[in-house]
């Protein structure tokens, strides 16, 4: 039960940041998709620039945020690599990592540029 229940956090805390981005003026390029080394939860568009976003959800901002593991970044990086090929510019398309963090009641903190190499 505890994986079900999580699973369904995860989901509602991505539709949450995909409906924030929305609101702002962003494209939804695609949502939970898998490359090679792994999936991106959110990868967006506007003004040419894309940006994948990373979504944690835990209890607390700082519990999401301390969620995102050097490992997993690797994983970003390499799966955005994987998807920028579909690009017409390819890796030198514009973009940016951002971190969404949203705590236990559902307030949404998005850190622009927080994944650097």
């Amino acid at each position: 039960m505890s994986g079900t229940r999580s699973y369904h956090a995860g989901k509602t805390a991505e539709d949450q940041v995909c409906n924030q981005y929305l609101a702002t003026g962003h494209n939804v390029v695609a949502r939970r998709w898998r490359g090679r080394a792994g999936e991106l939860d959110l990868v967006m568009e506007k003004d040419g620039q894309v940006i994948v976003v990373e979504v944690k959800q835990s209890s607390s901002f700082a519990r999401a945020m301390s969620a995102l593991t050097a490992r997993q970044i690797g994983r970003i990086y390499r799966s955005a690599g994987d998807k920028l090929r579909h690009f017409p510019r390819g890796q030198l398309t514009p973009g940016r990592f951002d971190l969404a963090c949203v705590d236990g009641v559902g307030r949404i903190d998005i850190l622009e540029n927080a994944i650097m190499p």
